[in-house]
């Protein structure tokens, strides 16, 4: 898709405002804002104040002006391509038809090497491949893995549990596959970032309640995990960081039908009955983030039921600072620390 030259100047000119001295990204973007204890990071509040001065929104509209916009705004924020990674598109069987992958290789990575088999955010309705490539070329080469990332069916489309079903069925294929990808089909982990940090956390569920091949690492990036309730944060939150209420709402409304059990675990994997057994992770909020307060209630949950997690919440940071790596060093700063436990979580 070619970038038009409006959002190529919008990007450039969001670029040029972080290198400008500190005291002027203060003035342009405001009083500092504190809010349950902590102090929102320079670099996020800028990153609103441009959303508000470009008018990119997550959500706008209908579902295909939504896909629009977002794959415009994504040039914003992601800066250029992260090189020297390599991508070779994958193909995954399943019986509902396959399931396109990137597959993504940091120059020099010997074989077999570890693998995470990424699942992207965007609420199960909007995001692909292509808006999350930045964040997954990041992970591969500064974690020194390859990456396989998912092209899972979206909702209204495909409603749940489609998308569940198709992350299962990636993590399998990866494992069966592990020689054709170049991994070690031992060092296989799952990761996303918030719709797709719950695909992860479900994949991770189901395949060691089947007791079969399974992951053996969990990078769970902000994510959604209870459909029941409205935590503290949803409401702390619900406006003018990035995903707000009305944003959760619309993306519930397309992927959960209606009559459908919230408690289900591949919906809600807070719920499931026994956490014993699933493998390390890495569980990582925003301070300003409505998802905050269910993600880390999942970090604790497992944690009682015996599994090894590390808990990091980022307290002065926004939902979505995975893909903001183009702007702000403050985001990069987070997202190293992400790739720096991948590394860890997938080393022999």
């Amino acid at each position: 898709m070619a970038i038009p030259l409006l959002v190529r100047a919008q990007a450039a000119s969001a670029q040029l405002l972080y290198w400008l001295p500190r005291p002027v990204r203060r003035v342009l973007a405001g009083r500092p804002i504190r809010r349950d204890g902590q102090e929102l990071a320079l670099d996020a509040q800028l990153l609103l104040r441009l959303q508000k001065l470009t008018g990119a929104e997550l959500v706008r509209g209908s579902v295909e002006q939504s896909r629009a916009l977002l794959e415009l705004g994504r040039h914003l924020v992601s800066g250029r391509p992260i090189e020297p990674v390599a991508a070779r598109e994958v193909q995954i069987p399943t019986p509902d038809g396959d399931l396109p992958a990137t597959l993504y290789t940091p120059a020099g990575l010997p074989e077999p090497s570890g693998l995470l088999v990424f699942f992207h955010g965007g609420g199960w309705v909007v995001g692909n491949r292509t808006s999350h490539d930045n964040a997954a070329r990041y992970l591969a080469k500064h974690a020194g893995v390859r990456v396989l990332s998912i092209e899972y069916r979206l909702a209204p489309e495909h409603p749940f549990p489609a998308a569940a079903e198709d992350a299962v069925a990636a993590f399998e294929y990866a494992h069966a596959k592990a020689s054709d990808l170049g991994a070690d089909p031992d060092r296989i982990a799952v990761g996303g970032d918030s719709a797709g940090g719950n695909l992860a956390a479900v994949t991770a569920q189901q395949t060691v309640a089947k007791g079969g091949p399974a992951p053996v690492f969990q990078l769970l990036i902000y994510p959604a995990t209870d459909f029941t309730k409205r935590y503290r944060s949803r409401e702390l939150f619900a406006d003018g960081f990035f995903l707000t209420d009305a944003h959760m709402n619309w993306f519930e409304g397309h992927y959960v039908p209606r009559g459908t059990d919230l408690t289900d675990p591949r919906l809600s994997p807070l719920h499931a009955k026994d956490l014993s057994g699933l493998p390390p992770a890495y569980v990582v909020t925003a301070g300003f983030d409505p998802l905050r307060d269910e993600g880390e209630t999942y970090a604790q949950k497992m944690r009682e039921a015996g599994v090894p997690v590390a808990l990091s919440r980022q307290p002065d940071l926004i939902h979505g600072f995975l893909n903001f790596t183009g702007v702000g060093s403050r985001f990069t700063e987070a997202v190293a620390e992400m790739a720096g436990a991948l590394r860890t979580g997938l080393s022999r």
